[in-house]
């Protein structure tokens, strides 16, 4: 009889390519400023480079890491870089990694409880965790009718939010009948966009976003919610959701939680707080001033991924009212019946989110808390915020720069005083170069650079570098024939 074929990895095969992957990465780390920040590929590139078909015949681990190293890092933008001050922190830490590699060694498809009963109950108790470690008001503990859940990132628990709003305003109709005209959402004119793209995808449409007047620390204005709501009613709209923002991603504005709260009891809609990338610095008790008012909202998310050293992705998603959330996404077909779920003793983390399937991402969580401590993230947080606030007392004291807006916590923005075009060629120098990533935006109709400093290496030094190379190349541009025409 011919012996079966096997074409898969053999223990011994995984056993010394594993080890070799994990000492490619702890090599790629400790090498990692060796590498532009910014890849410096053009578009095609990598591509050009690829076979037009795939192998007929299976290739060895060590040809396959060959191409990695010659095709794949010259296209790699280096976010784990110590020089990465662009967008937003998206740090990662050993622990997490590991837990990620656990996550993906177990395989587990964890769209309801019985598939997976450690997948969900760990999950759970992480989002408890963090309720306690961010000092997040008690309603979204899984012990009331709250509770907390993983998602991919805030673009999907904005959406959850959104729907069970709208669920909710419309008592729940439109799941079965489809979308009813009239309904209008609130946020400030620095929201971001992902609540547009929400509109968009839940059937309301993005011009039924209404947003809101600014002050000059491009916060929303309390008094223009007010005002904007009560002439949508007058006008026969139906308002029904407001986003909060802890930190927005142009400049990190703090909207006023608790006005805007007391105004969304008022007028019965649903009120959410996006804290993407701030809520992290919550951790430390100094921060939690910008929490003011958290005990009004239906939902509340940040993103572990973005500053506490937990891998991409890993969302953390909370609603006062689990039961809104869930009737207005469950759904449940036969195949998924099993007498756990018919007993209602258990969590079908399904039910909150728009997927089916869902990766066991509580892992990473666990691993990063067990092996920091919350004492060593508060560390890091502080650290990170200690050197955000250097920055900009140098921006500050330079007579070439402004500061465009009071920084918080660990976003500076600034911007060269020669006016945008100065500005838009100090930000193409500075990332040609490859020391540095950085990023913009606009405020107040004026071009602003952005330094956002959050990445898990990134030390005292590395921002001294960067200061001094954003005024080595500045002072250049002055010099230069071509600044009068800048």
């Amino acid at each position: 009889m011919a012996q079966e074929q096997n074409f898969h990895m053999s223990a011994e095969e995984l056993r010394r390519a594993g080890y070799a992957m994990i000492d490619w990465i702890i090599d790629y780390h400790e090498r990692i400023e060796d590498y532009p920040v910014l890849s410096q590929v053009a578009p095609g590139d990598v591509r050009t480079q690829l076979p037009a078909t795939p192998p007929q015949q299976g290739e060895s681990f060590d040809v396959v890491m060959a191409d990695v190293e010659r095709i794949i890092l010259p296209g790699v933008t280096h976010w784990q870089s110590p020089d990465f001050f662009a967008f937003f922190p998206a740090n990662v830490s050993g622990p997490g990694i590991l837990g990620d590699l656990l996550s993906s060694g177990l395989g587990v498809q964890g769209m309801i409880w019985a598939t997976s009963p450690a997948c969900t109950e760990l999950e759970t108790h992480m989002m408890d965790w963090l309720v306690a470690m961010l000092g997040l008001p008690q309603q979204f503990l899984s012990s009331t009718a709250g509770g907390g859940v993983i998602q991919d990132s805030a673009s999907s628990a904005t959406l959850c939010a959104l729907i069970a709003a709208r669920e909710r305003a419309t008592r729940f109709r439109t799941r079965d009948q489809g979308l009813e005209s009239g309904l209008v959402a609130y946020a400030s004119s620095q929201a971001h966009s992902s609540l547009a793209k929400a509109m968009m995808v839940a059937g309301i449409g993005r011009n039924n976003l209404h947003l809101v007047a600014v002050d000059d620390q491009f916060a929303l204005r309390p008094d223009a919610l007010a005002a904007r709501i009560a002439r949508d009613k007058a006008a026969g709209l139906t308002p029904f959701f407001v986003m909060a923002n802890v930190g927005t991603t142009s400049s990190g504005a703090l909207d006023p939680i608790r006005p805007m709260g007391e105004i969304c009891r008022a007028h019965d809609l649903w009120f959410h707080v996006d804290a993407a990338m701030h809520g992290s610095a919550a951790i430390c008790p100094e921060f939690r001033a910008m929490h003011d008012g958290v005990e009004l909202a239906d939902s509340y998310t940040f993103n572990p991924h973005k500053w506490l050293f937990t891998n991409f992705d890993c969302n953390a998603f909370f609603v006062a009212d689990r039961a809104a959330l869930i009737n207005a996404l469950s759904i449940s077909p036969e195949y998924l019946r099993n007498a756990a779920t018919e007993s209602g003793a258990v969590i079908d983390y399904r039910d909150w989110q728009i997927p089916l399937g869902r990766r066991f991402r509580a892992l990473k969580l666990w691993f990063v808390i067990r092996h920091y401590g919350v004492a060593g993230l508060q560390h890091h947080i502080r650290q990170h915020v200690a050197l955000a606030q250097e920055f900009a007392a140098w921006v500050a004291a330079d007579s070439n720069f402004e500061l465009v807006v009071t920084a918080p916590l660990n976003l500076v923005c600034f911007r060269h005083v020669g006016g945008d075009a100065v500005n838009q060629a100090l930000l193409e120098r500075l990332n040609a170069t490859g020391a540095l990533y950085l990023t913009h935006t606009r405020l107040a109709d004026q071009l602003v650079l952005r330094m956002s400093i959050g990445q898990a290496k990134t030390k005292r030094r590395h921002v001294l570098q960067a200061w001094a190379l954003i005024k080595q190349i500045s002072a250049e541009l002055r010099q230069s024939s071509q600044y009068a025409n800048l």
